[in-house]
């Protein structure tokens, strides 16, 4: 009898897993690895090391925490060595995209003979709506377990391939991988397009996020920086980003933004915003990294959508 093991997105929805009484163990995939600096060699001493200089650098990560919460885990997925399949449980956007092919390029060389398959939510009814998995009704949950998409070798060395170029240090490689996609990964192409929309724009040295942030608070005029966050939170694309992600970007943007009840530009946060000023000279941050890229190595032109580096 063939044995089942789960790998999930993160702790909500492994709760959530639970409770619907699918058979198999659960791992939880504890990463954004979006966020910071990446290598190839996922699950590597030199990886992990990485990995936790960036988050306990910029989110305040302690090692117990780390090694509580994600090593542990991580552990747990390699002393699972015996189950012939393993069901991905993923949702469209950046954020779980990129743990996708991270966790894709470690079965590929640590459980090579497995029988892998994927669960992924986006764009299930007619409306123009992308669902994360814990929106979706438990009889829904069910039907895309029921009629999961069974990778095949081509699918795995493809994402693989992906995750290896996006932990290069150059992202100009992956514009043809947004259009020369023809594997099951149907969310994958417009998550890499955003990924290269977070490199800062010719015209004004923002990225498209930074952008967004300064044009709510001049077109929303929100009361606190907590409304500000939930405007965000509610409609991000193709990002999935959570509010810990949005409050570090603000933080970045904090000289740009006057009074913070209610929020206001400035006069050179209106400037910016108008493309009348270029702040990429002083937003630039020589250790921020995108993958395996360095942010501010690359400008990205919104009007060709294409990467040029600098």
């Amino acid at each position: 009898m063939k044995s089942l093991l789960h790998i999930t997105n993160g702790d909500s929805f492994t709760t959530r897993l639970k409770s619907l009484d699918v058979k198999g163990d659960i791992i939880t995939w504890r990463e954004m690895l979006c966020e910071g600096k990446t290598l190839c060699n996922v699950g590597s001493e030199s990886f992990w090391k990485t990995r936790f200089e960036f988050l306990n650098r910029n989110y305040k990560v302690s090692k117990s925490w780390f090694v509580e919460k994600t090593l542990k885990e991580y552990r747990s997925l390699c002393n699972h060595k015996q189950q012939d399949q393993i069901v991905l449980w993923f949702e469209y956007d950046l954020f779980c995209q990129i743990n996708m092919l991270a966790v894709l390029s470690w079965l590929k060389t640590h459980r090579r003979h497995a029988e892998i398959s994927l669960v992924c939510s986006g764009k299930e009814d007619e409306s123009d709506k992308l669902y994360a998995l814990n929106e979706l009704s438990d009889e829904k949950l069910l039907s895309l377990y029921k009629n999961r998409i069974k990778l095949t070798q081509d699918d795995i060395e493809f994402a693989d391939y992906v995750w290896q170029l996006y932990c290069s240090d150059n992202p100009m490689r992956l514009e043809n991988i947004i259009t020369h996609n023809a594997f099951q990964f149907q969310y994958l192409s417009d998550a890499l397009r955003v990924h290269l929309k977070r490199f800062p724009t010719i015209k004004n040295g923002l990225n498209e996020l930074e952008n967004r942030i300064l044009l709510t608070v001049e077109e929303q005029k929100p009361e606190s920086k907590k409304e500000l966050l939930g405007e965000l939170l509610s409609d991000q694309g193709y990002y999935g980003f959570g509010d810990t992600q949005y409050e570090r970007i603000i933080t970045s943007l904090r000289p740009l933004l006057g009074s913070v009840n209610p929020l206001k530009l400035t006069k050179k946060g209106k400037q910016v915003l108008a493309n009348q000023m270029n702040y990429y000279s002083q937003i630039r941050d020589n250790q921020q990294y995108l993958g395996g890229s360095l942010k501010y190595n690359f400008l990205y032109n919104s009007t060709t959508d294409r990467i040029l580096k600098l």
